[in-house]
């Protein structure tokens, strides 16, 4: 049995943690947007972390379910409801044959997870899941293994993790860190002192692709041009008219613009929840910090 698509979204998809190692004959990863909820919602259900997930953009695709199933909802807050019945984030969801999933509205956060217990069959393709430019769409169908005994992992659920994922990936006054990429020493100072400084704001440009900011004009000491590198999510390349675009999940592989710096793994989760014109503040670390934050929240779940 399976589950149905009987709404297409705007712009969801089938996403796990990525696809690598073809970066390199020009195939993006592409992956979660916010890893830390999708990681969060295979947890409580006892699934692998890196499990497939639906990753939902309001408005969401809306789903029938053709057999039983157990599901766990995480990231934004969408206001779901199943039968028109209000149901819970964070929490293993029973959902029983023609039973109907739907968003109702964007309460918070920009990106949504529906985890389905179990395992998703025949969507691989180059040892991922994960969906590459493309879009659920009315009508598909997705299958997932036999479901099991809920009761077996709901005494486990972790309730301090689930209030510090909320706290990390919600918490919209901290700074978002990054650590200097390869042009950092080709800035102005007073471009290093903006950017430090003041603050940016998501633009309505903003997808899977990348985010582009509004805020302070940048400037460099030399020309900005330079030969196409490598990228990846998070880099922050500065186009020529002095303005940020912040590349995400569905990146490119390589990039011309100037690489000024990259967002922090732990960070991102975050910066993909902003929503269109939300405000915030860079804050700069380093590679040290970085990866000792990532190892912090990844030993959470493994508890």
């Amino acid at each position: 049995m399976s589950i149905k698509i009987i709404k297409k979204g705007l712009s969801d998809s089938i996403q796990d943690n990525g696809r690598y190692g073809y970066q390199h004959v020009g195939i993006q990863p592409a992956g979660y947007m916010d890893f830390i909820s999708a990681w969060l919602a295979n947890k409580i259900l006892g699934n692998d972390l890196n499990n497939p997930v639906f990753e939902l953009h309001f408005p969401t695709s809306e789903f029938l379910f053709k057999s039983d199933y157990t599901i766990c909802i995480t990231g934004a807050n969408f206001v779901p409801v199943i039968n028109e019945k209000s149901v819970e984030l964070f929490k293993p969801i029973q959902v029983n044959k023609n039973d109907m999933l739907t968003m109702l509205q964007p309460i918070e956060g920009r990106t949504c997870y529906v985890a389905i217990k179990g395992e998703l069959k025949d969507y691989s393709w180059l040892e991922s899941d994960s969906f590459s430019k493309q879009i659920i769409l009315k009508d598909q169908e997705f299958i997932f293994s036999e479901n099991d005994n809920t009761q077996s992992y709901v005494s486990n659920i972790n309730k301090i993790l689930i209030e510090d994922v909320q706290k990390l990936v919600f918490d919209h006054n901290s700074p978002i860190r990054i650590i200097p990429g390869p042009v950092w020493p080709q800035l102005t100072n007073s471009s290093l002192t903006g950017l430090l400084k003041n603050t940016f704001t998501i633009t309505s440009q903003a997808n899977r692709m990348g985010f582009n900011l509004m805020g302070t004009k940048l400037n460099l000491t030399i020309e900005n041009n330079f030969l196409s590198s490598a990228v990846t999510r998070g880099t922050l390349q500065l186009l020529p008219n002095g303005d940020i675009i912040v590349l995400m999940a569905d990146h490119q592989t390589i990039g011309g613009y100037a690489n000024i710096g990259q967002i922090i793994l732990v960070d991102l989760p975050r910066f993909a929840q902003f929503k269109n014109g939300q405000s915030f503040h860079f804050e700069l670390t380093d590679l040290e910090n970085a990866n000792q934050l990532y190892r912090n929240i990844y030993e959470k779940f493994q508890h």
